[in-house]
């Protein structure tokens, strides 16, 4: 099984009232997970992989307004979804280094995506380790988190639901994400929790660094 990569073949996840998400290459160990947001403002595209008929998969929620990325380093397919829908790739306002690589006309976007009604949560903008990155908030109570915490095995430690990031463990994002209060939530790695949403953050925050032994061996055994 690739880390990343593989045999293209798209699958749905997460749909609900409010978008829906799929996952591109459902064979490798990463599962990145990509999000549209149907909203008042139109569909909002999130962190997409892409793969033969995400487009039909799209029209499903409408029209394309916008494809936005939420961390530094996720800047996946968001130049050709967005090239072929003519919208702007946006992102955050404070984020550095990523308008540059981009092949798309870029947008920023401050306390709000849009008028979408989703709120920005700035999860982590540091040098050490490098990473920035924001979480959106939907009127739903919709939280999406693109790397901070996730589902996929790589991110699990025990029998967590959701787990955060192995190099978060030591610094989880209590105070980005801990008074929250999600339904749902959307990861950038793996399916979206859909049941008991807020327990589940409430553990993998609050069982982070209690659990670092075993989310480290874990990775290990999974990476030889």
């Amino acid at each position: 099984m690739p880390l990343k990569g593989g045999r293209a073949e798209l699958r749905e996840i997460d749909r609900w009232d409010g978008g829906l998400g799929w996952i591109a290459y459902p064979d490798e160990r990463m599962q990145r997970a990509s999000h549209a947001l149907d909203t008042d403002d139109g569909v909002w595209v999130i962190d997409p992989v892409d793969a033969p008929a995400v487009d039909d998969l799209l029209a499903d929620l409408g029209e394309v307004t916008g494809v936005a990325l939420c961390l530094d380093r996720h800047k996946r397919d968001a130049a050709a979804v967005a090239r072929r829908h003519d919208v702007p790739v946006s992102i955050p306002e404070w984020m550095d280094g990523v308008a540059s690589k981009l092949d798309a006309p870029v947008e920023r976007f401050g306390h709000e995506l849009g008028d979408s009604g989703y709120r920005v949560r700035r999860v982590r903008d540091a040098s050490l380790p490098p990473w920035q990155e924001a979480a959106l908030y939907g009127p739903d109570d919709t939280l999406l988190v693109a790397e901070a915490v996730g589902t996929a095995s790589f991110f699990r430690a025990g029998d967590e639901r959701l787990g955060v990031h192995p190099m978060l463990r030591p610094i989880p994002p209590r105070d980005a994400l801990g008074d929250l209060t999600p339904e749902r939530i959307l990861v950038g790695h793996g399916e979206g929790v859909f049941d008991d949403a807020t327990a589940a953050l409430r553990d993998a925050l609050s069982g982070a660094r209690r659990r670092i032994p075993a989310a480290y061996a874990k990775m290990i055994r999974e990476m030889v």
